[in-house]
């Protein structure tokens, strides 16, 4: 493949990518969708259930997939298909905005979610083969971080325009309408990817492939490499779920950060801030970035607890929101380096797999994270930021026993 064409390929991607990302920010399960059931009278049970399923609904399922998508000859089609999925998805959830109220809204936001979720584990597998392929090693860092750049830009500035006009008195259908304009941007984001100039694969899927189970469990028992990223990406958890419990504590010092615009800013700048930086140093040592990120979050969260137990409402009011940033910053960098090195951890179908059964692994490993994370917080808030912030700190430790896989070709 000549230079010419991997930059068409490049700039392709992270147009693509970026908007993905655009709708990954607005039709978020963490931010506008609890807001959006919030003020529209929905249960709290299903306000609860937003996270887990957009995660896990789009983790768990892709082992099963990779014998599907493995016997296709375009995986860009394959993305593409998954791409109009979420736009059809999220749509709806627009849509539904419009006219529904209460269990009724709840019901079908969880639902459309959860097939949103399904398509989004059809582009994760596709994603990273298909860059694989038309991305050399060394470059794959500072496309995925690019797109991630677009993608907080726009999160950033539909946060500043709802903090600045959507008060609490504004009507329903502005956000509404908010949703359905974000929805196009993957409808737009498969037109770009069309665009690709990827090489047909073989089938090389067996027609009668050895069960997902197995071969998840198969590989943890017999591949090294693949059982200590996938031991450290679990550690990695701990700025994923961590913010909810930093929200929680600013709401029980009454410090009133839970305004929509406030965190589409702060994931927004995290992304702009984080995306190109993390890209470039994840082409250089992505298992670097990951080490760094985790024990920085980890730093962050033990300060916040000492704040929290310590420091004055006045300063607490600062520290929360900073604390929010600073961890949505860490987050943006794990994932950045996770997806790098699982790119160039491997190459053709054998990297399908491992970002297929990693993925479908990591559903479990968050639902049994959070559980317990979830019943630590029983305890308090303070108690399950201390429980992440220790699963951080060995995973930042653990990640720098990995392997070195990034670097030039």
């Amino acid at each position: 493949m000549t230079n010419a064409t991997e930059e068409r390929n490049a700039r392709r991607l992270i147009w693509a990518n970026g908007l993905q990302n655009i709708g990954d920010q607005i039709v978020a399960a963490k931010t506008v969708l609890p807001w959006l059931l919030q003020a529209a009278g929905a249960p709290g049970f299903l306000l609860a259930l937003l996270v887990p399923i957009r995660e896990s609904g789009s983790m768990l399922p892709q082992a099963a997939m990779t014998g599907w998508v493995l016997r296709q000859a375009s995986r860009s089609k394959v993305w593409i298909i998954g791409s109009n999925g979420q736009f059809l998805s999220a749509l709806g959830i627009g849509v539904a905005a419009l006219f529904l109220r209460g269990w009724a809204l709840g019901l079908v936001v969880i639902v459309l979610l959860g097939v949103l979720s399904l398509f989004r584990a059809m582009c994760s597998i596709a994603s990273k083969d298909v860059q694989g392929q038309v991305i050399s090693k060394g470059k794959r860092g500072l496309v995925t971080g690019r797109a991630t750049v677009i993608g907080g830009a726009m999160g950033l500035a539909v946060g500043l325009a709802i903090a600045v006009f959507l008060g609490a008195d504004s009507p329903s259908w502005i956000l509404a309408t908010v949703l359905i304009a974000s929805s196009f941007s993957w409808f737009v984001a498969s037109l770009i990817f069309a665009r690709i100039e990827a090489p047909a694969q073989p089938n090389t899927a067996q027609r009668r492939a050895n069960p997902w189970v197995r071969r998840c469990i198969t590989a943890l028992r017999e591949d090294k490499a693949f059982r200590r990223f996938v031991s450290v990406r679990s550690m990695m958890l701990v700025t994923a779920l961590s913010t909810a419990f930093i929200v929680g504590l600013a709401a029980e010092s009454n410090t009133h950060i839970g305004n929509l615009g406030f965190f589409l800013i702060a994931s927004g700048l995290a992304s702009i801030i984080g995306g190109r930086i993390s890209g470039i140093w994840s082409d250089r040592s992505s298992k670097s970035v990951m080490a760094g990120a985790a024990l920085f979050g980890s730093i962050v969260l033990l300060l916040v607890v000492a704040s929290s137990n310590f420091a004055p409402e006045a300063v607490n009011a600062i520290v929360f929101p900073l604390a929010f940033f600073l961890i949505t910053l860490a987050h943006t960098a794990i994932r950045v380096a996770r997806k790098t090195y699982v790119m160039d951890m491997a190459e053709g179908d054998a990297r399908t797999r491992y970002v297929a059964d990693a993925n479908t692994i990591m559903g479990v490993m968050l639902l049994i994270v959070g559980a317990l994370s979830g019943a630590i917080s029983l305890l308090g808030n303070e108690t399950a930021l201390l429980f992440l912030a220790v699963i951080g700190l060995v995973g930042a430790l653990s990640a720098r026993k990995l392997e070195e896989v990034s670097g030039e070709s």
